[in-house]
């Protein structure tokens, strides 16, 4: 049985070794590994005889190349050295890379792996105005760093500048949708792909985390803590504000102002057309719903075609009213 035939728990499993091989490429001397996270990529617990706790993060279903992961680890260490945002400390494998490549039989490939001083704390999850106020400080605090940092020499970090990231177009290949669906799916793409064009053009662009939603998100020690920077590429700060709000978009606005007024204390809020800060917003829909149909883990692949009906639904509105909402479907 293949991996993508796998259950869950069965594919954790066969990760299991994979996650050893990769803390021995980091010198880590693991006395438990334990399973985290089984989502878009999988994440293990090590725990050292020592008692350190680390992050071990295998890039299950990541886009990241090695001069991608290189960057990625850099501008979180500078993040660390130059900001007041509270991020994990990456950790270098043993030969001085900020990565390991580790072979994974049941992906049949090589992946990824990245490695972090462990955060404790709950995540933030579903965000209140405090700590969506919170998240808008942190996350100018980032742009504001990010306007003067560039990847170090050999490594890169991917351009944000089109509704999918790059990603292969699986919606317009998507089973089981009607005429009609498929004709919303490609509207949606279509205008908010012109969107893309019209604020990308001459602009320069910055790193942004590009994910920052309450599962990136943890309280630690009283402090918002950001992690998970594997989507984080080159674009407008307007985009990282656009993908928060989606996240926040669950009916009541208290949160998304309270983001925006936390924001504004430290930078400028972006002068963006509210249409086209829409179609950010509506993109993000696009991309996951997207990243679904494409991914190899179990109980995404399971919510993947329910999934692309709620964000047929949820385009449909924004089409018909011009503003986007997850509570509408």
């Amino acid at each position: 049985m293949g991996y993508h035939e796998l259950g869950e728990a069965e594919q954790v499993e066969a990760l299991r070794p994979v996650a050893l091989a990769a803390a021995a490429a980091f010198g880590l001397e693991a006395e438990r590994l334990e399973p985290v996270l089984h989502g878009y990529n999988t994440t293990f617990a090590v725990d050292e005889r020592g008692g350190r706790r680390v992050a071990l993060r295998v890039g299950t279903n990541s886009h990241s190349t090695p001069e991608h992961a290189a960057a990625q680890q850099a501008w979180i260490s500078a993040i660390a050295a130059g900001t007041p945002v509270l991020v994990p400390e990456p950790l270098r494998a043993v030969d001085g890379r900020w990565f390991a490549e580790v072979d994974a039989p049941p992906l049949e490939r090589r992946v990824l792996v990245t490695a972090a001083s462990w955060l404790d704390g709950a995540d933030a999850e579903e965000l209140g105005p405090d700590a969506a106020r919170a998240l808008g400080r942190a996350m100018a605090e980032l742009h504001a760093q990010a306007e003067h940092w560039r990847p170090p020499a050999g490594t890169s970090l991917p351009r944000l500048d089109a509704p999918l990231f790059g990603d292969d177009d699986l919606l317009a290949t998507a089973p089981g949708l009607a005429a009609e669906e498929r004709a919303v799916l490609d509207t949606a793409r279509s205008r908010a792909a012109d969107a893309f064009a019209r604020l990308h053009r001459g602009a320069t662009l910055r790193p942004l985390h590009a994910d920052l939603h309450g599962g990136n998100l943890k309280w630690h020690a009283g402090r918002l803590a950001v992690f998970d920077f594997d989507d984080c590429g080159l674009g407008l700060p307007v985009l990282d504000l656009a993908i928060s709000a989606f996240y926040l978009r669950g009916g009541d606005d208290a949160a998304e102002r309270a983001m925006r007024e936390g924001y504004a204390g430290r930078l400028p809020l972006p002068d963006v057309d509210p249409a086209d800060f829409e179609a950010l917003v509506a993109a993000r829909q696009l991309l996951l719903a997207n990243a679904l149909l494409a991914s190899s883990t179990a109980s995404l692949r399971e919510r993947a075609e329910p999934y692309l009906r709620t964000a047929v639904a949820r385009l449909r509105w924004w089409l018909e009213t011009g503003a986007f909402s997850r509570a509408e479907a």
